[in-house]
């Protein structure tokens, strides 16, 4: 090992993050400025929702997962500068003086910033994943003291293969003729046929626009899989999203989600945001490292797959046991019914299963709303819930072989004292114990219930499973009379 992680290689450094609101940004931001040194650490902003950047950023770090921070290093914000911009806007939208400073001041670049929704139109992903990726690998190569660049990918962005290597692969189409197609205003839906949704589409061409490396900077390309709630730091189990793994055990914990497209046979590949983090940073200390040598610098990007599935696969029946298994020992106060879910990978299955699962249920208790005169809601919460779930089916109900050489290679060559800062090995992972913490993270953070009501809470359970039991009775009772009925 050539240093240490936190001693050297960002002491006295400026660090520049995209995507710092987002949840693996969040998680970024928070450890860099508990764990590593460093000068500066600059984060892209936009305005939003009659909110400035300075009020988000204020509003982020007010946050309970900042609240060990505000502990161990009570000054913290004066490390951080916040530069108002978007990535969308040529030059990022910078004032000039913003511009000038990040040019003369940033030596490392976490560019964490993309639209993830699986559903987002091609012209608004292509506008902020590869436009967005364009204008900052732009800036910087105007970068005057620039050590490393590290580009947040998908370990399914080539999700089309079943085996995903740490290595580029062609597309059908190149970054440069789909912004000619919508330019024109063509149809593109062909295009992106073989993927599943926009985000996977978009960082697969952004890739190969890095793979060039025609601005000859100092880059690597990190493809993180399924991002969950943290295992560990700043606390167990924090999430502030219903996307991935939560979007699923979230509705099911609750009671509302009875049916999913959904293979239990098949590998789940998850990963912590703490873990994801700090392979992250390691990555840019590797890549610091290996573009020390300015010859090095004209060499092909680095790729690292940072997944679980390798080291310790987990199968997507044992993700739902052990919620299950937590859910009877803490339910959620505030379930709408005790925890029931057929799973299915056939999709006709589960559309009839949501007939009478989801839909017929919902339409009841809608009309018990609107006999009390309240306004009807279950069905559209169901409808979100379906349409939240359908975008997850391609990575519920399909597998992937993936390759981490490149990752595994990086964790070898940490010290031991910095595996223990910047942890991020699947080595005998205790899964049981992670979807625990989940479980527990989505009732605190996503359902703001503390552990204080878990007697109630059983009792209420308790209740629910009766009258679960009573309705199941009665449709048994109901489908017999129907059936001795047209017998009879």
């Amino acid at each position: 090992m050539e240093e240490s992680i936190p001693a050297e290689s960002f002491r006295n450094g400026t660090i520049f993050v995209t995507g710092s609101t987002g949840f693996l940004g969040k998680i970024l931001t928070e450890k860099l400025l508990r764990s590593c040194s460093m000068k500066k650490i600059a984060l892209l902003v936009r305005s939003k929702k009659r909110l400035n950047s300075s009020q988000r950023v204020a509003d982020i770090c007010n946050q309970s997962m900042f609240d060990r921070l505000r502990i161990e290093k009570p000054d913290f914000m004066t490390k951080i500068k916040i530069i108002d911009g978007d990535l969308e806007q040529p030059s990022l939208g910078l004032s000039p003086r913003d511009h000038d400073w990040l040019i003369e001041n940033v030596n490392f670049v976490f560019h964490c910033a993309a639209t993830i929704k699986f559903n987002e139109t091609l012209p608004i992903a292509l506008s902020i994943n590869i436009q967005g990726t364009e204008n900052l690998l732009e800036l910087a190569t105007k970068m005057n003291n620039l050590k490393g660049f590290v580009h947040v990918s998908t370990a399914y962005s080539h999700c089309p293969r079943s085996e995903i290597n740490e290595q580029f692969y062609p597309v059908s189409i190149s970054a440069k003729e789909l912004k000619k197609l919508i330019k024109r205003d063509e149809n593109t839906h062909n295009v992106s046929v073989d993927w599943p949704n926009t985000y996977t589409f978009t960082k697969a061409l952004i890739e190969n626009v890095i793979s060039t490396n025609e601005n000859k900077l100092p880059i690597s390309i990190f493809r993180p899989s399924i991002i969950g709630c943290t295992k560990s730091e700043p606390e167990p189990g924090w999430v502030d999203n219903m996307n991935g793994v939560s979007g699923i055990i979230s509705p099911l914990i609750v009671g509302i989600l009875r049916t999913v497209q959904l293979s239990t046979d098949k590998i789940s590949d998850i990963v912590p945001v703490d873990y994801t983090v700090n392979a992250l940073i390691s990555v840019m200390w590797d890549t610091v490292n290996r573009h020390r040598d300015g010859n090095k610098k004209n060499k092909e990007p680095k790729i690292y797959n940072y997944v679980s599935s390798v080291e310790s696969s987990v199968h997507w029946e044992k993700i739902i046991q052990y919620t299950f298994e937590t859910y009877h020992q803490v339910p959620p106060l505030e379930s709408m019914w005790y925890i029931f879910c057929i799973f299915s990978a056939n999709r006709w299955v589960v559309n009839i299963l949501r007939f009478f699962l989801h839909r017929i249920p919902g339409a009841l208790v809608d009309l018990s709303f609107i006999i009390r005169g309240e306004n009807p809601k279950m069905l559209k919460i169901y409808k979100k819930i379906e349409n939240m779930t359908d975008l997850l089916k391609d990575f519920t109900t399909c597998e992937w072989k993936f390759d981490n050489s490149n990752t595994r290679e990086l964790w070898s060559s940490l010290s031991q004292e910095d595996r223990k800062t910047f942890w991020f090995s699947f080595e005998e992972f205790d899964w049981k114990s992670y979807i625990q913490c989940t479980v527990y993270g989505i009732r605190k953070h996503i359902l703001h219930e503390d552990l204080s009501n878990t007697t109630r809470a059983l009792s209420k359970n308790r209740k629910l499973f009766w009258l679960h039991l009573l309705c199941i009775f009665l449709i048994i009772y109901i489908v017999f009379q129907v059936y001795w009925m047209f017998m009879t």
